[in-house]
Formats: structure tokens, sequence, C-alpha cells
């Protein structure tokens, strides 16, 4: 039996049109897919259990600091209207941290666009019955998915915000991706009154995935989340870190054209802009772009008050304001990681890829737009 949302799906007319064998589509075949995809977007947040899932995830969570800034934009535009939320994405431990920020503030809870990737097992069980989260092929290019999926998204934001990463995937270089305009286009189209994109930005002292990610730099293949989960357990012995959450001022939706192209890319290079402007510099990422093979105390700190000047200059959301702050808070967190070691009066770099990754983090806060290394 259909639910009240795939139901509505089916009469939204773009949806129709394929039901009624448009773009050279067999009506049958159409209806059966555009059924199946509906299957698998279904989705249902129950939130009183929602709220209950920090306390079983404890043991993940109390090894995060979770850090808040500008929360009170978010409410302003809650209470105006409809919310999308845009974030960068650096990792799996996203999905949990920057929604409780969300319910720590008594923010109404958001729908979640995650990979399909994550709906497998158990935790795939979680994500549709509990947390409400949408999963989404990311690379898809059947046409019928994809006026059903924005058909899908048009009618959740009738009913719910929506929070999603339009880098489209954890960055595994480190560095802010390009932003895609999937669903960006899809929430544009829901003719939604008051809608609003808020950007979003969360950085974290110590990635927990940050050996796995830096090994690959670039996403080579889907690998099955059992093995991602098994491997971030590995690293999560004597893991700690902060995350810090930082959120933007809303950019209003009827600003922007639905249906036009232009708009949608100016859209995603202004969000990217936004929320590289947000993204926290945290004393890890100061080390590891002003680090050298081997260096002293004194001249990495040296190093990174010259990085401050340039990153000041870009009005950028420092944790720290000197080389001295930064060395203190950032260099027995990356020697316990295995990623310096500190001997003879110097420091000296054990995992040249996860410090680089680091470095990556604000690389787009000191490399002028168009330049790359």
């Amino acid at each position: 039996m259909l639910d009240e949302i795939s139901r509505a799906v089916l009469a939204r007319e773009d949806v129709a049109r394929y039901l009624r064998g448009a773009h050279g589509e067999v009506p049958f075949d159409a209806r059966e897919r555009i059924h199946a995809y509906l299957e698998e977007l279904k989705t249902t947040q129950r939130y009183p259990i929602y709220r209950a899932l920090k306390h079983p995830l404890y043991p993940i969570l109390r090894k995060i600091d979770r850090h808040v800034e500008h929360v009170e934009l978010v409410h302003q535009a809650v209470t105006a209207g409809r919310v999308v939320y845009a974030s960068n994405h650096k990792s799996h431990t996203d999905y949990l941290v920057e929604l409780l920020v969300l319910e720590d503030h008594a923010v109404r809870p958001p729908v979640i666009a995650a990979g399909i990737n994550l709906f497998g097992g158990a935790l795939g069980l979680l994500h549709r019955h509990v947390t409400g989260a949408i999963p989404i092929r990311r690379n898809a290019k059947d046409p019928v998915y994809l006026v059903t999926l924005r058909a899908y998204v048009a009618e959740i934001l009738r009913r719910h915000d929506l929070f999603f990463y339009p880098e489209g995937g954890r960055s595994y270089s480190g560095e802010l991706k390009t932003m895609k305009g999937g669903l960006l286009s899809a929430a544009l189209q829901a003719d939604c009154r008051d809608l609003s994109i808020v950007p979003t930005a969360i950085a974290y002292d110590l990635v927990l995935e940050d050996h796995i990610l830096a090994r690959q730099r670039v996403k080579r293949g889907q690998r099955p989340f059992r093995r991602e989960l098994a491997e971030m357990v590995r690293y999560a012995v004597g893991y700690r870190s902060r995350a810090f959450i930082t959120f933007g001022p809303a950019i209003p939706a009827i600003d922007y054209d639905p249906h036009s192209r232009r708009d949608l890319v100016h859209l995603t290079r202004l969000l990217r802009e936004r929320i590289g402007g947000l993204y926290k510099v945290l004393p890890t990422a100061l080390v590891a772009a002003a680090m050298r093979p081997s260096l002293t105390r004194r001249d990495l700190e040296s190093r990174i008050d010259s990085l401050l000047d340039t990153l000041r200059a870009a009005h950028a959301n420092l944790a720290v304001q000197t080389g001295r702050e930064a060395v203190e808070e950032a260099a027995e967190a990356l020697e316990l990681r295995g990623v310096l070691v500190y001997a003879g009066g110097r420091f000296r770099v054990r995992e040249r890829s996860v410090l680089r990754y680091y470095a990556r983090t604000i690389e787009h806060l000191i490399v002028p737009p168009g330049r790359t290394h």
C-alpha cells in the first residue's frame, strides 16, 4: 500500500508524464521502476526514538566534544519557514554530530539525505525507520530515478526540513570539494514557500577515518559500509577530538530561478564560498599546513604565525591566534595519532599522507581560486 508521500509523488505532473510513456519510456516499465524507487526512498522519522539514540551511541559520541557557532541563525531560519541545511562532509560521524547539535539546541529535526551505501544491515534499518534518512544513488543516470528523486524531495520538503551534503560524499583528500547541484535543484523546484538554505561547516581536530581516507585520497569505488566500520573501530582506539559546527546566514531560495542552470551554478559556488569561510581553522590543520619534513618547535611556530597572517587577510574562522597556541594544542594529538614525532628538539613527519590530508582542509583559504598546489 502506498503511503501519503508516494501517492503525492505519483500525482506530480513530471512523474505522471513518465507513467504515460513520455520520453520514449514504456509506461509499464516506467511504472515498475518508479514504484521500486519509491520503495527504496521511503523513510520514516520517529523522533522520540531518534532523541534516545545518543545513549547507546555514547561510547562513540563521548570521544567527540561538540561545539556550535551561530546557532541563533538556525533558530531565525526555522522560525521563518522551511530549511535546507547544506554542509561539507568530513566523516561518517557527521550524521551523528551535526544532527545532535540541532537536537541539543531544540531545533526541529530535519530528514537526512545519505549515500545508499549506509543503508545495509542494522544501520540501514536505523536510518529508514528512526532517523528518517533518504538513501541517495549519487551517480545515478536513469532519468526515471532522477525525476522520482526530485519529486520525493519536493514532497519531503512540504513536511520536513532537509539536511544534505552537496559535495556528494566525504572528502578523501581533505580539501573542500566542488558542490553538486542535484539535490539543490530538487529543493529549488519543490515550490516550497519561505524556503531557505543554511550553509553549515563541520571541522574536527582529528577525523576518525583520517588514515583510511588519506591513503586513498581519491575515492576509487564504493566499499561495503561494514568494512569501513571495522576500519573505523580500529582507529577509534585512543581517539578523541573536538567537532566545530558553524552555521551561516540563510540564503533565500526565492532569489534563484529553479529552472535556470546559471542560477544553480551560482548557488553551488556561493555555497562552497560560504561553507569554506565558516570552516573552523583548527590547530591540527595549521600545524599540518606549516610543517616540513623536519622542523624545530620555534621554526614551526614561526611558520604558523606567517600562515595565520594570510588566513586573517582571508577572514578565516580561526580557533587560535598564535603559532605557539597551535603547536601547544595540536602537537601531542598528532603525535598520539602517529602523524608526527618529536625527538631531539625537532618535529618529524611519520605519516605524510595524513599530514597532507589535514593541510588540504584549509587550502581553500590559502590558495587563490583557480590555482592548486
